[in-house]
């Protein structure tokens, strides 16, 4: 049942999008017929902004990784990731397994977005970025989201664990967020991979 969730919410997303020039999205114009406000929208809005801050810093990880010898796969790292997350997650009364779950979903995102960042530059270099963002200071927004995220799973349970309106919440604010981000379809992609465990029945709920 769940594993359609994301699908839909990004079909939803997708049939809402407005077409938007590089120009206009260069220069941080807003589409013509988006929506007027900024905020997140429905009660799992927050935490899908929240997905999509970090899979914006993927773009950032893919920029200070391309061209050098760092890889896109890094399971000491991600291993490190999950270790707090499950540490975390103890402590706000979340399931710990359920949330590591929901941060592999991150980390798969984040990896298909440098990936396709990565091929993007190959083939065309004049797109590829000059300067190179460095890993620490990166990893410490990472580790600031991991935190909100966390705090968000937590705040959204008594949503989260209803599958219906659950899966009604994650399409609208999913649909919103992709049309007011204007995400492209490398990040619309990754985000319906970062959402995929947003709603499994009663999968946070402490046991």
């Amino acid at each position: 049942m769940f594993r359609g969730i994301a699908a839909t919410a990004l079909t939803v997303a997708g049939a809402m999008s407005l077409t938007v020039s590089p120009a206009s999205a260069a220069a941080g114009a807003p589409p013509v017929g988006a929506p007027a406000t900024h905020q997140p929208f429905g009660r799992l809005g927050t935490l899908t902004e929240l997905v999509i801050e970090r899979l914006r810093v993927s773009d950032d990880v893919a920029a200070a990784k391309f061209g050098s010898d760092s890889p896109i796969d890094d399971p000491a790292r991600e291993q490190q990731v999950l270790d707090e997350v499950r540490r975390q997650a103890a402590a706000l009364g979340l399931a710990p397994d359920a949330a590591a779950m929901f941060f592999r979903d991150q980390i798969t995102a984040s990896k298909i977005v440098q990936r396709g960042l990565f091929a993007r530059w190959t083939a065309h270099p004049g797109e590829a970025p000059v300067a190179r963002p460095g890993l620490g200071q990166i990893r410490t927004r990472l580790d600031r989201l991991t935190t909100d995220l966390l705090r968000q799973l937590k705040a959204t349970m008594p949503v989260r664990t209803q599958p219906v309106p659950c899966a009604v919440q994650l399409t609208l604010a999913a649909g919103s967020a992709v049309v007011r981000k204007r995400l492209d379809p490398l990040h619309r992609q990754a985000l319906g991979t970062a959402v995929h465990s947003v709603c499994p029945a009663l999968g946070f709920s402490r046991s």
